[in-house]
């Protein structure tokens, strides 16, 4: 497992994914704060110091996935303190996607502005910044619970659903870990990239 090729992704996609999770969850304290509910920022969450947010079993699941899956602690969010909860759920839930979104683009446009060598470090940094930050973005937008679009599309619902949707959010995450860990073990199991790669894909050509 710790042989070179491990080591080249932990020097080059650790700190990326690490960066990029921060700003992630920074921007769900940002935005909660701009709603009016500061739970986050009591919390000390309105950082982007990397060790607020990090996740002991999130982390742990990076290195063992080889640096293709984890995940932070998510920001905690006290509704009750907004005036419009629906409203405020939604662009504070979706603060995090947009975030990785400006990422990817500000990236891009170092990627292509720089010039730098295909084998140089910034080059491979750079390039796997984008990737990685086109699919969080894309992921957390998964409406299902407990990612942020599951969040998103419940404040877009009509409220006679609320409670349909919260009975299915039961079940959700065993939908979504199924979607993710399936796969490894059913060959030709549609597992969540496989669902995403179509859009992702067209989007990596455009901005590498």
């Amino acid at each position: 497992m710790f042989d070179s090729d491990f080591l080249q992704r932990a020097i080059i996609a650790g700190p990326m994914i690490v960066f990029s999770l921060s700003v992630h969850e920074f921007s769900h304290a940002w935005s909660a704060l701009k709603f009016g509910d500061d739970t986050a920022t009591r919390m000390g969450r309105l950082t982007l110091n990397p060790l607020v947010h990090m996740d002991m079993m999130g982390s742990i699941v990076m290195v063992l996935s080889q640096f293709s899956f984890g995940w932070a602690k998510p920001v905690p969010v006290n509704l009750m303190n907004v005036r419009n909860y629906r409203v405020a759920d939604f662009w504070i839930s979706f603060a995090g996607p947009i975030s990785n979104i400006i990422l990817a683009l500000l990236m891009s446009l170092l990627f292509h502005s720089l010039n730098l060598t295909p084998q140089s470090y910034f080059y491979l940094l750079l390039k796997f910044g984008v990737q990685i930050n086109v699919v969080l973005a894309l992921f957390n937008m998964i409406p299902l619970f407990p990612l942020d679009g599951s969040h998103m599309l419940r404040s877009v619902l009509p409220r006679e659903l609320e409670e349909k949707v919260h009975n299915f959010e039961r079940i959700a995450p065993m939908i979504l870990l199924a979607l993710i860990v399936l796969p490894s073990f059913l060959p030709g199991f549609p597992g969540i990239f496989t669902i995403l790669g179509p859009i992702i894909q067209p989007i990596f050509r455009v901005l590498l």
